[in-house]
């Protein structure tokens, strides 16, 4: 009797079904190629260049001087054998300070003063054509008077952690008076920041120290009111959402993701109240962002896993928690990964933690930009090419001739090159930006946009192309045009507004042009 060689055997049977796959694979292709009519466009991507789009990309940090000089900073970058700008890769300017700053005396907002510090900042970065994104404190244990002296003046009460500092202020957040000045605050900033070509995000908490969410004082420790933190916590956070939802309507909103959101302690272990309190953020409005990426310490098992909860459905942005130009210890973080001497230990460490968490956004905060640039040059350039979110179409079919009365139908696939997600989906947002195609004239000029309405850039992702078969009536008269195609923000008159990765002939309003087409 014949022995079976089961191995052999099995070896041949996967070979089998894997051929039946890849024929079956290769006929769905030339079935769609086949079923698409039109002419192919591939156009060429681009794996390198960097693009400012919103809530995309690398994240400067706003120097507290204003002067111009701050943006001409160099960097000296090994891998390039020369000197660059950040803010040549940079696509926001974060700007994190304290209320007093903003709003120093009743009825004066700095901002608006083009003699301070705060206005030729962000004018610097405006004029530049970075958006500014803002997280404003109000907690003054550790960095003095945040919180304006005005609003202790007509009466808000207060906590004095160390009686050696009597100006160290900290406003009890649900005191009538700080509220009723902090409203009138956020209401101004609003009129003039409301405005997604102006801000890229809010950081629309800026409670506890530093603003981030943690050791929140509600009340003094040492005369407790016997009230649970957990409900002066919700009341409050409750509080100041609704007061940066109901201001801030078109500008993305973002919350510190953390295992004691609002609460009294300043870290420990996960109260079971932080989840609700953070998805009720989130159906709020809120996108997400972190302080601590790379402090193992930190950012652990909780926040990776809330993390992932949330990936794609609503976008991530970092920040670095170790400052390694000589404010930290880095070398005792936890993982035993970071030597001393050592900053590019703790950059590789943000990027890793950034990766798994598919953030949107990094950041080259003040005092460690350096060490991105000299001795971590090829993580920046790599969050360029794979962070975040890059567009492109792959695959367009288009008509060269038709008549004009008659139906086009134009085939369009789109691919995600980067970790990320593109986060069309946010309340602020409201699926405003769409897949659109138009007509050009010999001019260049724009003769009509036809909008594709099923296009939904928030569901593209990483090695997952999106097909779609789109059909408009051209209705323009006879002659030859260029077809052209954009993500265009619908809520600005079909305008160009997502720069998209690739190598090609694209207008000056932002359209690639894919190919000519006779109109009879």
């Amino acid at each position: 009797m014949k022995k079976i060689n089961y191995k052999i055997a099995g070896l041949k049977i996967l070979a089998a079904v894997l051929c039946l796959l890849f024929f079956a694979c290769k006929k769905n292709s030339e079935d769609d190629e086949k079923q698409a009519q039109g002419t192919l466009v591939k156009p060429n991507y681009n794996r390198s260049s960097t693009f400012r789009n919103p809530l995309n990309g690398w994240v400067m940090y706003g120097s507290g001087t204003g002067v111009d000089s701050y943006w001409d900073s160099e960097y000296y970058v090994p891998d390039l054998g020369k000197k660059v700008k950040a803010i040549d890769y940079a696509s926001a300017c974060y700007i994190r300070t304290n209320w007093a700053t903003f709003n120093p005396t009743t009825g004066v907002y700095a901002w608006r003063d083009p003699s301070t510090a705060l206005y030729k900042m962000i004018k610097g970065a405006e004029s530049r054509g970075l958006p500014i994104a803002f997280r404003i404190v109000v907690d003054g244990r550790d960095q003095g008077l945040n919180t304006p002296q005005f609003v202790f003046d007509a009466g808000a009460k207060y906590y004095v952690e160390n009686p050696s500092f009597p100006n160290r202020r900290t406003p009890y957040p649900q005191d009538a008076v700080f509220r009723q000045h902090y409203a009138k605050f956020i209401e101004e900033l609003a009129k003039d920041f409301n405005d997604p070509k102006k801000t890229s995000f809010i950081d629309a908490y800026g409670l506890g120290k530093w603003g981030e969410a943690h050791n929140v004082i509600y009340e003094d420790p040492y005369a407790p009111s016997g009230r649970s933190a957990e409900t002066m916590k919700e009341e409050v956070m409750d509080w100041v959402s609704d007061l940066y939802v109901k201001t801030f309507t078109k500008v993305p909103l973002v919350i510190n993701y953390h295992r004691v959101i609002g609460d009294p302690v300043s870290w420990g272990s996960a109260n079971p109240n932080s989840d609700k309190l953070l998805t009720k953020m989130i159906n709020k409005g809120y996108s997400l962002r972190q302080d601590a990426f790379g402090m193992t310490d930190y950012y652990q098992s909780w926040e990776k896993a809330f993390a992932k909860t949330w990936n794609f459905k609503r976008p991530i942005l970092m920040e670095g928690g170790w400052i390694t130009s000589g404010t930290h210890r880095y070398w005792t973080d936890p993982s035993g990964k970071y030597r001393e001497g050592h900053p590019e230990d703790v950059r590789k460490g943000e990027f890793d933690a950034s990766l798994e968490a598919a953030v949107n956004m990094m950041d080259f905060r003040i005092g460690d930009t350096e060490s991105w640039f000299t001795k971590s040059f090829s993580l920046v350039q790599r969050f360029v090419s794979e962070g975040g979110y890059r567009l492109y179409p792959d695959q367009v079919y288009l008509p060269e001739k038709l008549i004009s009365s008659e139906e086009a139908t134009i085939t369009h696939r789109w691919r995600n090159m980067g970790w990320g997600y593109f986060p069309n989906n946010i309340p602020q947002w409201n699926f405003k930006y769409k897949v659109a195609f138009a007509l050009l004239d010999a001019s260049g000029a724009v003769k009509k946009v036809f909008v594709d309405e099923n296009s939904e850039p928030s569901t593209w992702l990483k090695n997952a192309p999106v097909r779609y078969e789109f059909k408009t009536t051209l209705g323009v008269p006879a002659g030859m045009y260029t077809w052209a195609v954009a993500i265009v923000d619908t809520s600005k008159e079909n305008q160009p507004e997502i720069k998209l990765a690739v190598n090609g002939d694209i207008t000056t309003a932002g359209w690639l042009k894919l190919l000519d087409v006779n109109v009879q």
